[in-house]
């Protein structure tokens, strides 16, 4: 973005991340007033200045908005009544002059119409199909993630449950060192059978755990490469409508250009003598008057 350029914000800005940050909300426009290399620009919006991140703002619709309006302000200048009351060959120069500012104008329009086609369309419907792959991706990772921290929990629970186990078998031993009996005796069958069942419980949890979260992290690492992969596209997609708006804007100068060229032809043909002898006949101020004669 270049200091001066108008841009419409795509996202809300809570001025958050700077000092002095400009807050604004999506579709406000800003004027950009300088830039700098770590991705921040300095802008307006009304009475107020700030800085924003870049990455929240687009210049293509105001691009295709400056055009629109400067199309339309060179067709209110071409159909003005100013020198209309030119005759002769002068009259022709601002004639063509005229016409040239209504071809221009088409031009501009012709212009902002491509970059609405050709460029502005194509890159919003890319990031609509890309955020919803986004989503996809993180729709996928967040149910992984639930999985593993549900096979967590289990752990923690057979944990807990394992611990009571051997403390209930624990206590049981004490009491049968304390006081034999058949019934103890039974009990701490009983407490070991239990305790060994907590234990393969506890296995059987970490298993599960271990297998969630090797899945977990084999989908991390194939979502991270398709992610790489999706932004490599996006680039050469941003790169290649890049080069499409550079296109269209050097064939609009040639256009304009071509406008020009009429009215250097009509001001090379202007002829004042010529332009006075009309004059002359139509105020009837007599015949042409003797001028300086040059050898």
């Amino acid at each position: 973005m270049e200091a001066g350029s108008l841009c419409r914000a795509v996202y809300a800005f809570a001025g958050d991340g700077h000092p002095s940050g400009l807050r604004f909300d999506a579709g406000d426009t800003i004027r950009v007033l300088q830039t700098l290399t770590d991705g921040w620009c300095e802008g307006e919006k009304g009475d107020d200045k700030g800085w924003f991140p870049a990455a929240y703002v687009r210049l293509v619709e105001c691009r295709i908005r400056i055009e629109e309006e400067y199309a339309k302000n060179l067709s209110k200048m071409s159909q003005s009544p100013l020198a209309l009351q030119e005759e002769g060959t002068l009259g022709e120069a601002w004639s063509q002059l005229k016409k040239s500012l209504a071809d221009e104008a088409e031009v501009h329009l012709k212009f902002a119409a491509k970059l609405h086609t050709e460029v502005e369309k194509p890159l919003l419907s890319y990031r609509e199909n890309l955020k919803k792959e986004l989503k996809k991706f993180e729709h996928h990772i967040s149910e992984h993630r639930k999985q593993l921290l549900g096979r967590l929990v289990n752990v923690d629970k057979a944990k807990k449950v394992l611990a009571e186990r051997q403390r209930d078998l624990e206590v049981k031993s004490q009491q049968l060192e304390i006081k034999p009996t058949n019934k103890t005796e039974e009990d701490i069958k009983k407490a070991r059978r239990k305790s060994t069942q907590a234990g393969d419980d506890l296995m059987k949890c970490v298993d599960l755990y271990n297998q969630a979260q090797s899945k977990w992290f084999e989908e991390v690492v194939t979502t991270s490469l398709e992610l790489e992969r999706m932004e490599s596209s996006r680039i050469e997609m941003v790169q290649e409508h890049l080069c499409v708006y550079a296109q269209l804007r050097h064939e609009t100068d040639m256009f304009n250009q071509s406008t020009m060229e009429p009215v250097d032809q009509s001001l090379q043909k202007v002829d004042p003598t010529k332009d006075r002898e009309l004059w002359i006949k139509e105020h009837k101020t007599g015949h042409v008057q003797p001028v300086n004669m040059e050898v």
